[in-house]
């Protein structure tokens, strides 16, 4: 379940308003607005090229915007870049970590660029290496180390300065499943803590795991914005499929529920379904006023694979048929 957050009235960690960024005759971005709320997790999609990286480059402050306004941490991105780098906190696509040093040396470093003191640096390094499960390999070359405790050596020298909001960009990229299932845990406790994460990816399940709300970017403007059930409803396609073992019972069905389509062959119906409670309680009322009991009812609701192929119409709709949920 997607970890759970402030609603909309929560204060904003990251607004944006009208962000635009064209490299020569290239539009990125083409006036992006963002609400992010303190304490959620936000998860950016998008196909490859989509501009996922440069939102999230102009939001930490390594490029400048051409267009719009931007607040991160409550500062603004033009007029106090400074304090904004000093609440943030950056993972990108590909590890910092320093290949020649330990993992430890890795960590006291960052507390060195963070100015802390030494004793305070040594604190923040010990507690976050065991956080993290990297205490037994501190001392040894973070060459040695796995893409997984890569990646989260990687989060933990991003923690060291305390941020109020991490970008993780795309942070799960390479990993194995059970890697990346460590790193989920990893973000989920992290938004426990109040802190706010801004997650690209091109993990459909991760954002449906993660995320409180969902931003689809295709061709430079946001194509969506909501939940993940929210913009699951936005694709049409659900329904509700209802089996019988006898054929009287399913003519009885079929006469009771006359705008479902039938399946003679295999004595099923479908009808259309958004797969709310209310939708499915109509359906079951309707056959028990006609006491008629289903023996099988199975729930078909689009998944975010069928809202990222829908709204960016830049991958051919021949996908893993969605998951369905039988009762």
């Amino acid at each position: 379940m997607p970890a759970s957050g402030p609603g909309d009235g929560s204060p904003a960690a990251v607004s944006a308003i009208g962000l635009r960024k064209s490299y020569g005759d290239k539009t990125v971005l083409d006036g992006i607005d963002l609400r992010i709320p303190a304490g959620s997790v936000f998860a950016l999609l998008g196909p490859n090229g989509a501009g996922k990286t440069t939102v999230v480059k102009i939001l930490s402050t390594l490029v400048t915007a051409d267009g719009g306004q931007a607040q991160v941490a409550g500062h603004d991105l033009a007029t106090a870049p400074q304090a904004v780098r000093a609440a943030i906190g950056v993972t990108g696509q590909f590890s910092a970590v320093d290949g020649l040093i330990t993992g430890e040396e890795n960590m006291l470093l960052m507390a060195d660029l963070h100015h802390l003191p030494k004793a305070e640096g040594r604190r923040v390094t010990a507690e976050l290496l065991a956080r993290f499960d990297l205490a037994d390999a501190a001392r040894k070359p973070a060459s040695t180390y796995s893409g997984g405790m890569k990646r989260r050596l990687d989060i933990a020298m991003t923690l060291v300065g305390d941020p109020r909001v991490i970008f993780l960009d795309e942070p799960t990229t390479g990993l194995d499943p059970r890697s990346r299932h460590t790193m989920w845990q990893i973000i989920r406790e992290l938004v426990t803590t109040g802190v706010t994460v801004f997650l690209t990816t091109q993990y459909l399940e991760e954002a449906d795991q993660l995320a409180d709300r969902i931003a689809v970017l295709h061709q430079g403007t946001i194509a969506a914005e909501g939940t993940a059930e929210q913009l699951k409803r936005l694709v049409p396609g659900g329904h509700v499929r209802l089996r019988f073992t006898t054929p009287a019972t399913y003519r009885s069905a079929a006469t009771t529920l006359h705008d479902a389509t039938r399946h003679d062959d295999d004595l099923t119906l479908q009808l259309p379904s958004d797969g709310s409670q209310r939708n499915l309680r109509t359906i079951l009322d309707r056959l028990d006023t006609a006491h008629i009991e289903a023996d099988e009812l199975t729930v078909h609701t689009p998944d975010l694979d069928d809202v990222f192929f829908a709204l960016t119409a830049t991958v051919p709709a021949q996908h893993n048929p969605p998951k369905e949920a039988t009762r």
